[in-house]
């Protein structure tokens, strides 16, 4: 452990840079040191905000400060890989936002940049932070709901396409799929104790699109959105995940779809007991043969910045006090294996065996 603050570079000075930039300004152990962006203006009003003085457009130029000991990737998707590669070789920690990578073959080659350079890979799962899933992870681990045999996990949007680069395939991989789905697909896996994933069946629909025509409505938009976004991924995602111990996992998310409201949440069903995350936490069991309906006396709904808070100060005790990370490159490998099934699935209408080996065969994503 040293008393030196950590010199924090962020790569991407988009939306989800601010809420980075937020916790790391609240850490007593770390300097915002450097901000890189594509966009000088935007980098440049974000450093004013934040009293930061190094200022780049060039990640390449920005990682040959050797003063930087760690850096958080915010950038597109299409950049997570490449960025956190060349920070991991120029000698920084990295913490990569969701999704990992485009691919799980881009995952591994982070993981094995991070472990050839010995530097911290850490991804940003950040409901593994959340209250709601400490107090429900838990009550797992005492065994009160028994063995989790199926859950759900949906991120239903009714009109919620952010815009910009998340539209555009080239650059973000895919849709909700791969922006909103990672995050409930890897709660619930995480929840569920992390088995393993053998096979998956996936479908994908692209039907009603980012629906820039819907009147009287006022979402949320990227800070890249403009007029002319392209929007070629899909809007609806379903698919049926099935693990190694037995389990299954079904998933829905979308950026568009005719339903009554947004949706978001995590439902595991147990021997012993069920649970429902979002937008507080319940548990269903049985009481001297009584069936039951429980809520905890405690905080549980979900909130987005003490979670940020708790992801960005869990990464700078992992650097610190050499402490275990709760969200390790190996689970941005798994979560990528799973996103890379289903969009095969969707794609060949078949089944995909995830197979864990060297070898490709026809439907099969071998890991």
């Amino acid at each position: 452990m040293t008393d030196k603050k950590l010199k924090i570079g962020i790569i991407g000075t988009g939306s989800i840079s601010e809420s980075h930039m937020k916790a790391y300004k609240n850490n007593p152990g770390v300097e915002l040191y450097a901000f890189c962006d594509l966009s000088e203006s935007r980098a440049c009003e974000k450093s004013e905000r934040y009293g930061v003085k190094h200022i780049f457009t060039d990640a390449g130029e920005m990682l040959k400060l050797p003063e930087i000991d760690a850096v958080s990737i915010c950038t597109w998707n299409e950049q997570h890989a490449p960025c956190a590669i060349a920070a991991l070789n120029a000698g920084k920690h990295v913490l990569c936002e969701k999704p990992t990578a485009m691919s799980a073959k881009e995952a591994k080659a982070m993981k094995e940049a991070a472990e050839k350079n010995d530097k911290l890979l850490m991804i940003g799962f950040v409901r593994r932070h959340g209250n709601d899933c400490d107090i429900l992870q838990d009550l797992i681990k005492s065994g009160y709901l028994g063995e989790l045999y199926y859950a759900k996990a949906t991120y239903l949007r009714k009109y919620g396409s952010p815009g910009g680069w998340f539209g555009e395939k080239e650059l973000s991989g895919g849709g909700p799929l791969i922006d909103l789905g990672v995050h409930v697909i890897d709660l619930a896996k995480y929840l569920m104790g992390n088995p393993r994933p053998i096979s998956v069946y996936g479908v994908t629909f692209n039907k009603l699109g980012d629906r820039r025509n819907i009147k009287g409505k006022k979402i949320y938009r990227s800070e890249s959105a403009m007029d002319y976004d392209v929007f070629n991924v899909e809007d609806l995602a379903s698919a049926m995940i099935r693990f190694d111990n037995g389990a299954v996992l079904s998933v829905e998310t979308s950026y568009s779809l005719h339903t009554k409201k947004d949706e978001a949440k995590i439902e595991l069903f147990g021997t012993r007991g069920g649970a429902k995350l979002d937008p507080d936490l319940e548990v269903y069991s049985e009481i001297n043969d009584y069936m039951m309906d429980m809520t905890p006396d405690a905080d549980t709904a979900f909130n987005f910045d003490e979670a940020f808070q708790k992801e960005i100060d869990h990464f700078v005790d992992c650097m610190t006090k050499d402490i275990p990370c709760k969200a390790t490159a190996q689970d941005g490998i798994e979560i990528m294996k799973i996103l890379d099934a289903i969009y095969q699935s969707a794609e060949t209408g078949h089944e995909v065996i995830v197979k864990y080996a060297t070898f490709k065969k026809r439907s099969s994503i071998y890991l």
